[in-house]
């Protein structure tokens, strides 16, 4: 497998390898690659997304003087020397080994620092994480549609007040129990069906994808996000079906019923066909598990306990949320957001949430993102 086709790329990005990278040899994108070496941006993208994702925001980056990098991560696309078996060892799809891939970057690209990571989705916490541990090399950071509310807390007494454990009925028991039995997405993507069922699903991947993508849109014009009072059931089944599911249901069941209609289709700016159609080939070849395997290390414990050995310590370096206004991913954990603004990031320019935008913020308003982007990295937007 080559690197991606040119004739997929905007003017000015192209697509190589890069090996030996904590055991990968990783396929990305760049642009600003041509004459002297210019600041280092790196984007990481999120799930079901490749590096193809930063396509709209790679050439404006580039044009304000910057070599910009987009990755396939660990378990997408055409980057190589990761597992896609569902029982395989979880560890390489943990959090810190996802920043090791990203620091291992960074070097093998001759660079001592970067002048930001910008992660977007699960890119996001990859991206603050990057930002928490190695404030040397990830000079700033840009997280978007994900708020990081911080390191997981020790399990102690801390200043007096002790940590609230969760208790029986758990937040799976809650939402089972509810007149309309729900589910959470997190752990629907960490069961062992969820890949099968997303990549031979009885509509196919191109429709599936398109009606994923578009449900999560501000195209679907039920997404009215607010904030959720608290981790229960009742509020979380507040959100719609891509993330609190029925209980039944598979993915692409779920989003089969907001399947967009053809004049839907043909009237999106951010998603033609031409495009939808690289990550389909893409899905269609590597499946979803690479990708599933991130949620399975998230939500299996196994590894909150190395992530609680920096419970306090914070994000220094200057940071920016951006998202979509119509997107539920910024409320999703309640109260993520005001403690990424209130306490994780002491340096935060501000969170900007944009019209027209849902999820998918970096590609329906790729112009605004790129604006506050290069605001932000040139200091206009630091705090």
């Amino acid at each position: 497998m080559g690197p991606l086709e040119t004739a997929a790329l905007p003017s000015g990005i192209r697509a190589r390898f890069v090996d030996n990278i904590n055991g990968l040899r990783m396929h990305i994108l760049e642009a600003g690659f041509e004459g002297p070496r210019r600041p280092l941006v790196l984007l990481l993208h999120g799930f079901p997304e490749i590096a193809f994702s930063w396509r709209k925001v790679m050439p404006a980056l580039s044009a304000a003087g910057y070599h910009v990098v987009a990755p396939d991560q660990r378990g997408y696309g055409r980057t190589t020397g990761w597992n896609a078996d569902y029982n395989c060892d979880l560890r390489p799809f943990r959090i810190l080994n996802i920043v090791r891939d990203t620091l291992g970057l960074v070097f093998a690209l001759g660079y001592h620092k970067a002048d930001a990571i910008v992660g977007h989705d699960f890119g996001s916490p990859v991206a603050a994480w990057c930002a928490l541990l190695r404030p040397d090399v990830f000079r700033s950071v840009a997280l978007m549609s994900a708020p990081f509310p911080g390191p997981p807390a020790l399990p102690v007494s801390t200043g007096g007040k002790p940590t609230v454990m969760l208790t029986s009925p758990s937040i799976h028991e809650a939402l089972a129990a509810l007149p309309r039995p729900r589910k959470h997405y997190q752990w629907y993507f960490s069961s062992r069906p969820a890949d099968a069922q997303m990549r031979h699903c009885r509509q196919g991947i191109r429709d599936f994808l398109r009606a994923y993508f578009h449900h999560k849109s501000a195209d679907w014009k039920e997404n009215r996000p607010h904030r959720l009072a608290s981790w229960t059931g009742a509020e979380l089944a507040k959100m719609p079906t891509y993330y609190i599911m029925d209980l039944a249901e598979d993915m692409p069941t779920t989003v089969a019923k907001e399947m967009p209609t053809a004049a839907q289709i043909a009237a999106s700016h951010w998603l033609p066909d031409s495009e939808l159609a690289v990550y389909v080939g893409e899905f269609e070849r590597t499946g979803f598990q690479g990708g599933l395997n991130w949620y399975r290390a998230a939500t299996s414990g196994t590894f909150e306990g190395e992530l609680q050995l920096f419970s306090g310590r914070t994000i220094d370096v200057p940071s920016i949320f951006i998202a979509g206004r119509s997107d539920w991913g910024v409320y999703q954990h309640p109260g993520a957001i005001e403690r990424m603004q209130d306490t994780a990031c002491t340096r935060m320019s501000g969170a900007h949430l944009l019209e027209g935008a849902g999820h998918w913020v970096q590609l329906e308003q790729p112009e605004a993102v790129s604006s506050l982007l290069i605001g932000f990295l040139k200091g206009g937007a630091r705090a």
